[in-house]
């Protein structure tokens, strides 16, 4: 009996150990899924996701749905087997979404100007689309850079160096060559009166070339529209935003009063570039009700294999050509499919 209760001790203090370790320590991965879904034709939070102010608006139906993918870190290893067996849930290395080298609040604050840059993209994108006139203007001012004591938010930036400047990424363009510490001039409009400043360039780490200090964005001569969804980070929401701000501004209605869902990042262009994270996007659309569901080209492979039944995947390459699949099966014609 002595030498029993001496063998099985030490046994149930490991098996103890094994326990709070499974269950209190992380390990180095991630689980993947299904995450929330937004209907950017609605509001989110008692607030519309588009907000369109001081131009003429017509009446939209059915749904135009973002989607995104969960992600839940920190994970021990208890919770890691859990979500390996779910099923519905992919493990994959830490590394993979949170590079070594960078903080997660580093991780965090690039997913958010992502999201910040697919908002402007997409608004410049839809205006583009439907021929809006527009205006470059100060988004953002770098606190304590060169141009704070300069330029303000909703300064007109007009040209940098000489060179005028349409889009956001004109002003950067307009950059080229320059070094930190350069002085260019910027020609702005501020109360409606035309101004110039010389501004020194700040630096960057990440790139050589001056940095005027402040993020351009985009904006109609007339009116307003604003595209605002809280804390979701990420770039892959561009082509849904266009989509519905697209819907608001123009006669007739996209979905033909369809529950239609996607994904794709979109730049200024309107050119849709491919995501990650297509099947779990599909089954959070498909689980809140979508029968519809645009993929960018590039992703229209994986897709297919992994598509929910019942979903009906549609298949873009730009904003231009989401509009027209649309109108195509609202008219009874059969879209582009994967």
């Amino acid at each position: 009996m002595v030498g029993r209760s001496s063998t099985l001790l030490p046994a149930a203090l490991l098996a103890a150990v094994l326990c709070v370790l499974g269950t209190s320590t992380p390990v180095p991965l991630v689980a993947l899924g299904p995450g929330p879904t937004y209907d950017t034709l609605g509001d989110v939070g008692g607030a519309p996701v588009v907000t369109v102010d001081g131009l003429p608006t017509f009446p939209t139906s059915g749904h135009l749905n973002m989607t995104t993918v969960a992600v839940s870190d920190r994970l021990t290893f208890v919770q890691m087997l859990r979500a390996w067996m779910s099923g519905d849930r992919q493990v994959v290395p830490r590394a993979q979404i949170f590079p070594p080298g960078k903080t997660d609040a580093q991780v965090r604050a690039e997913n958010t100007q992502q999201f910040a840059t697919s908002e402007s993209n997409a608004e410049l994108a839809a205006m583009t689309q439907l021929a809006i006139p527009t205006r470059v203007v100060v988004g953002e001012v770098v606190p304590d850079s060169p141009a704070a004591s300069a330029l303000r938010i909703g300064d007109e930036i007009i040209a940098v160096s000489g060179r005028p400047v349409g889009t956001p990424a004109s002003v950067s363009q307009a950059l080229a060559g320059t070094t930190p510490g350069q002085n260019v001039t910027v020609t702005y409009r501020r109360g409606g009166q035309e101004q110039t400043a010389d501004v020194a360039l700040a630096a960057s780490p990440d790139r050589t070339q001056g940095l005027l200090g402040v993020r351009p964005s985009v904006e109609p001569r007339a009116g307003d529209i604003r595209i605002s969804l809280g804390d979701i980070g990420g770039p892959s929401a561009g082509l849904m935003f266009a989509l519905a701000v697209v819907d608001k501004l123009s006669p007739g209605e996209l979905t033909g009063g369809r529950f239609v869902a996607g994904t794709g990042a979109i730049d200024a262009a309107g050119d849709v570039s491919p995501i990650g994270g297509i099947p779990f996007k599909m089954r959070a659309a498909h689980d809140a009700g979508a029968t519809v569901f645009l993929v960018p080209d590039e992703n229209c492979t994986e897709a297919a294999s992994t598509a929910p039944a019942g979903l009906q995947l549609i298949r873009v390459t730009g904003l231009g050509d989401a509009v027209t699949q649309l109108e195509a099966l609202d008219g009874g014609a059969p879209p582009r499919s994967c």
